[in-house]
């Protein structure tokens, strides 16, 4: 169950991997020619990476939520006594409610209401790539094993071997999901 809470915790801190080719091809076509080469793939996984690693010791683990946390207290801390009270708490509150609110919208907007449960799915497929990336069982993603996992569900949807996914090998992934 631990290890569980640890993954989770590792998937509130960003959008993952799993959902890359999928949920964000157009953040990994770096140069906007609707297919992404395997160096784009790389690179937007690099920059992931970074963001996840809160901080920065090369590795997604229980310390990465722990600084997330640290940071958010900071944030909440908006009088800068070391203490959050009730009201700094609430205001904090209620301005998450409304960017949710917002981003809700927006999305909603943009890809409709039936898409919401595949987002979920898509969120449950990141935290079991990253319980696969874990290829030592330490608990812990290194870069190195961020990369190979990206590096295989590349390789897995790149049916024609030339180092770049189209979009019809995009919409192929898609559908043996």
């Amino acid at each position: 169950m631990k290890k569980l809470s640890v993954y989770a915790g590792l998937m509130v801190l960003s959008v993952t991997s799993a959902a890359a080719l999928h949920a964000a091809p157009v953040k990994a076509d770096a140069d906007g020619n609707r297919a992404i080469t395997k160096a784009e793939a790389m690179a937007a996984a690099d920059a992931r990476f970074a963001k996840i690693d809160v901080n920065g010791d090369g590795a997604l683990n229980a310390a990465d939520r722990t600084a997330m946390m640290a940071k958010l207290f900071v944030i909440m801390d908006t009088d800068k006594n070391g203490a959050i009270s009730q009201s700094e708490f609430m205001a904090a509150h209620e301005a998450g409610v409304e960017r949710r609110a917002n981003r809700r919208e927006r999305r909603m907007l943009r890809i409709g209401a039936s898409m919401r449960e595949e987002r979920q799915r898509d969120r449950l497929r990141a935290m079991a790539m990253l319980a696969r990336a874990d290829t030592n069982k330490d608990k812990s993603v290194t870069q190195a094993e961020y990369r190979a996992a990206i590096d295989s569900r590349f390789s897995k949807a790149d049916a024609n071997q030339d180092d770049s996914i189209s979009i019809q090998e995009r919409q192929g992934v898609r559908k043996t999901r």
